[in-house]
């Protein structure tokens, strides 16, 4: 009996092999012929492989961007202060681009003449209308640029590729050539271009009356003359800036589009100068020649001198040289990297006003 009882006892280990055997043999069975293991079990199986590791943390939510309007509303506010600022230099500029006589003999003689022929306020001639386009400006540049790049943000991340910004960048200009810039530059050039302070004398009498002359002598195509060399200038300027002034704030200062931080009106200067420096270097022909373009009236034949922009071009080098071309580049220089600077330290102080107080705590 004790051995008959000690052969019982005996088969319990081998009975528990035998089961286990038989359900991994199952468990193999079914999932070699389809059979589904229970989602729950399966579920419980991955939800934590590892049970002494953290749960992974859930991916930050995307901020909301920055409404196009008020990055619009930042560019018209930065171009009132821009325009009160330099509009010096935009009048000696314009003198300089002028002038196939030799008249003036560089910057500081051309303004020193102005004031000493036709005092102060001639430094000053044509602020209405350029206060006014560079409000509307950097209006619709800001917003359409906002607009545009919208259409190239990445889905997953909400960043703009380099690419993107210099296609908006480029959009953004031609729109504001076609719309805005032409027929106001055409206006203050213009203006810029008479000699003296008497209104008996001046051909022009003030913005809308100019307008109005354009008008009736030329047609309104006039107020659009120098139309294509506008557009290949403001294209290609604010396809560089917009890329360059990204690039800076990343750079000099780790400042990226929707973290609520505010740049110091000091680095955005810095920013905004240096991002403005390229564009006059590259676009100085197609200035020149703007210029040129929108200055011509008819003369007592009813011929313009120069008729288009590869003619004007063409004309140029042939009777001036090919550094005519490039004629006004210092004030240019002295004037658009300033007025990128000013106008960049407003616009990012009221983005940043914008961000710390409406994104930083929008629901999400």
């Amino acid at each position: 009996r004790r051995r008959g009882g000690g052969g019982e006892l005996g088969l319990f280990p081998s009975l528990l092999l035998l089961l286990i055997k038989t359900q991994i043999s199952i468990s193999k069975s079914s999932s070699k012929f389809g059979i589904e293991i229970p989602k729950n079990m399966e579920e419980n199986r991955n939800e934590n492989p590892n049970p002494t590791s953290p749960p992974q943390p859930p991916p930050p939510p995307k901020k909301p961007p920055i409404p196009p309007y008020v990055k619009a509303l930042s560019g018209s506010l930065g171009g009132i202060m821009e325009a009160a600022c330099l509009q010096p230099i935009d009048v000696i500029k314009t003198r300089l681009q002028l002038d196939r006589t030799g008249t003036y003999k560089g910057i500081i003689h051309c303004g020193a003449t102005v004031v000493r022929t036709e005092g102060v306020r001639a430094l000053w001639k044509g602020l209405t209308p350029f206060a006014t386009h560079l409000t509307l400006k950097y209006a619709l540049r800001m917003g359409s640029n906002a607009v545009l790049q919208g259409a190239f943000k990445d889905a997953e991340t909400g960043k703009v590729s380099n690419h993107g910004r210099l296609i908006s960048g480029f959009g953004a200009g031609v729109l504001e050539a076609l719309v805005i810039v032409t027929p106001f530059e055409v206006v203050k050039i213009r203006l810029q271009q008479q000699k003296g302070l008497s209104l008996g004398l001046l051909k022009y009498k003030g913005p809308i009356h100019c307008a109005r002359t354009i008008i009736r002598e030329e047609g309104i195509r006039g107020l659009w003359s120098g139309a294509a060399p506008t557009v290949m200038r403001n294209g290609t300027n604010q396809a560089a800036m917009f890329t360059a002034k990204n690039a800076f704030d990343v750079l000099l200062w780790k400042k990226h589009e929707g973290d609520g931080r505010v740049l110091l009106p000091w680095q955005s200067m810095i920013s905004g100068f240096l991002a403005g420096t390229a564009g006059p270097i590259c676009t100085g022909p197609f200035d020149v020649v703007k210029t040129r373009l929108m200055a011509q009236s008819r003369g007592v034949d009813g011929k313009m001198k120069y008729k288009g922009m590869i003619h004007a071009i063409r004309t140029i080098y042939a009777e001036e040289g090919l550094l005519a071309l490039w004629k006004g580049l210092l004030p240019r220089l002295m004037r658009i990297p300033p007025g990128q600077a000013i106008m960049w330290t407003v616009a990012d102080q009221v983005i940043g006003l914008y961000e710390k107080r409406y994104l930083r705590n929008a629901p999400l």
